[in-house]
């Protein structure tokens, strides 16, 4: 299972990120990325997305509740903050991730029984 602190070891840079950037909203524009997406949405992630999923959301949780102004900060500043929760609210995180995790699974059958709905009126 890939951790949220397992992304942060993987530094990439500005440059990087923003060519990543580019790269990805002019394949987003393609068909067959278009067709890989809408055939995605019809299929059940799988538990250790569906935990970094969770993990993001409590992580989320407690950026609002400390940091109203988070999106206003530099990005050296947000990374900071997030190294600071992380080491604070470590443990905190991952129970309320672990919670969150069943209540995702639940809310994904309701997402994908909607998604092969609209495929169907299609």
């Amino acid at each position: 299972m890939i951790r949220f602190s397992d992304l942060y070891e993987k530094v990439v840079n500005v440059v990087q990120r923003k060519k990543m950037a580019r790269r990805m909203a002019k394949m987003a524009k393609s068909k067959s990325f278009q067709f890989k997406k809408q055939k995605a949405m019809l299929k059940m992630r799988n538990p250790a997305k569906l935990a970094l999923v969770a993990r993001k959301k409590a992580m989320q949780m407690y950026r609002d509740k400390l940091y109203p102004n988070y999106k206003d900060m530099p990005l050296p500043q947000r990374v900071k903050v997030d190294q600071l929760i992380t080491q604070k609210y470590g443990a905190k995180i991952d129970k309320i991730a672990k919670k969150m995790t069943m209540k995702l699974k639940k809310v994904e059958i309701e997402r994908i029984k909607a998604a092969r709905e609209k495929m169907k009126e299609k």
